[in-house]
């Protein structure tokens, strides 16, 4: 079995790696000529553990091609993944040029039957729009190949995209022919022979769901940090109230850890498309708007912290930052608090000093040279009057605090994932303070 993907960006290379992986020929078709020639040399556009190596590996074995040639990797296939990019418009839809430019591209080259799979995030109603694009191009050529579309939303963690692919939760497809569902049915069958199930359904519904679990989960993320804000108000503590809420099974223990707000590319702009297409359709998603509000507003808690702490006076002042990616394990600065907390503080007049193990050059990009990038967590700390906890790497979790204590100018520590303990700072003399633990400045 041959299949196409198009669009090597984080969703496509995962998904074409993934595939070819389980032995099924894939050809990774990109417009841009330098990330594929890079991707030819081994040389990987995004960071995800694990994936070099399987990209690397299936490349080697005949496996896995790159090129830029639509007509050459569409040939032979029996389906084509549109895996490239829906941004937010600036009214906060998804911006579908992108897909709909790729569905006509493929009605261009493709000379048999094929599946035209929408993996990329898009609202509904998209399927019909490549559908028509695809007859409207195919029309123009004067040929009448057969083609189905398909909705096969992607539910990658970013840190942990090789794992989800590969022992996934459940798969969803929508579709709306018999012969497409045996071609999917066929594709995901070597992901299913361990009980992991492919679920058929409708192509709007296919669509739909792609959304609602991402708004589901950033509601949890806005919900736990509007409990942590009001815990702090009251005296109680947001780790205990978490644990607490955590073991009732009707709730779980995931995406409940309050922090400084969600980031990523999917979250921000999945939230901002699901309220943008309730209101085109006369309906109000308020929940979903609120959700956006305290996450927005949750990506100046650290800063108003640290501002509070000097008396509003940050002028001069040099503020340690360890993390700058969205979370760990990625490179993706997209939506990252990081860099609205470092923006707020230099323009207060405060240096900031940081450090990232993965997502410094991306950093880079989105801010420049308005702060210093430093070579390990204990250079950033260098002459710090104050220490920020932005990301949870797990190269963070048990530094050696006299060190840390002995570099740095001041001895307060603002911890934005709750990692650390108060009592164990305390022991060194460090102020400390964290999200939601009963305590305010």
């Amino acid at each position: 079995m041959k299949i196409t993907v198009i669009g090597t960006g984080y969703v496509g290379l995962v998904t074409g790696a993934c595939l070819a992986d389980v032995g099924i020929e894939v050809s990774c078709v990109d417009i841009d000529h330098k990330k594929i020639d890079g991707l030819k040399n081994g040389i990987l556009p995004i960071y995800e553990p694990g994936l070099k190596d399987i990209v690397l590996r299936n490349f080697e074995k005949g496996r896995l091609h790159f090129t830029t040639d639509l007509s050459e990797g569409i040939k032979g296939s029996s389906a084509a993944f549109i895996a490239v990019g829906t941004p937010p418009g600036e009214d906060g839809s998804a911006d579908l040029q992108y897909v709909l430019a790729v569905a006509k591209s493929i009605g261009q080259c493709m000379e048999d039957y094929l599946v035209v799979i929408t993996k990329s995030t898009v609202p509904v109603g998209t399927a019909e729009k490549v559908r028509g694009a695809v007859a409207s191009t195919l029309d123009a050529r004067g040929v009448s190949f057969g083609f189905d579309v398909a909705s096969n939303p992607e539910f990658l963690k970013e840190g942990a995209a090789i794992e989800d692919f590969m022992k996934p939760d459940r798969i969803v497809v929508g579709v709306d022919s018999e012969q497409a569902q045996k071609t999917l049915d066929k594709l995901y069958r070597p992901f299913t022979l361990n009980g992991h199930p492919v679920i058929f359904m409708d192509i709007p519904s296919a669509e739909m769901t792609k959304y609602a679990a991402n708004a589901m989960l950033a509601t949890k993320i806005s919900f736990m940090n509007d409990i942590a804000n009001l815990c702090e108000k009251m005296g109680a503590d947001v780790n205990w109230v978490r644990k607490g809420i955590g073991s009732d099974p009707r709730i779980g223990n995931k995406f409940i850890y309050p922090g400084i707000g969600y980031g990523g590319s999917c979250f921000p702009k999945d939230v901002k498309a699901l309220a943008r297409t309730g209101r085109e359709n006369g309906h109000t998603m308020r929940i979903l708007e609120a959700v956006e509000q305290v996450n927005d507003a949750q990506k100046s808690v650290l800063y108003n912290k640290i501002s509070a702490y000097f008396g509003g006076k940050l002028e001069g002042k040099t503020i340690a930052f360890w993390g700058l990616s969205f979370k760990p394990n990625t490179d993706d600065m997209r939506e990252a608090p990081s860099v609205v907390i470092a923006n707020l503080l230099t323009s207060a007049g405060a240096n900031v000093r940081a450090y990232d193990p993965v997502a410094m050059e991306e950093a880079k990009h989105q801010l420049g040279d308005s702060i210093t990038y430093c070579a390990s967590a204990e250079e950033a700390a260098q002459g710090a009057d104050a220490l920020a906890l932005i990301t949870e790497w797990t190269e963070f979790r048990v530094p050696d605090w006299d060190k840390v204590a002995e570099a740095m100018n001041g001895k307060v520590l603002f911890d934005g994932r709750n990692l650390y303990r108060r009592e164990t700072l305390a022991e060194i003399g460090f102020d400390y303070y964290g999200i939601g633990q009963g305590q305010q400045i």
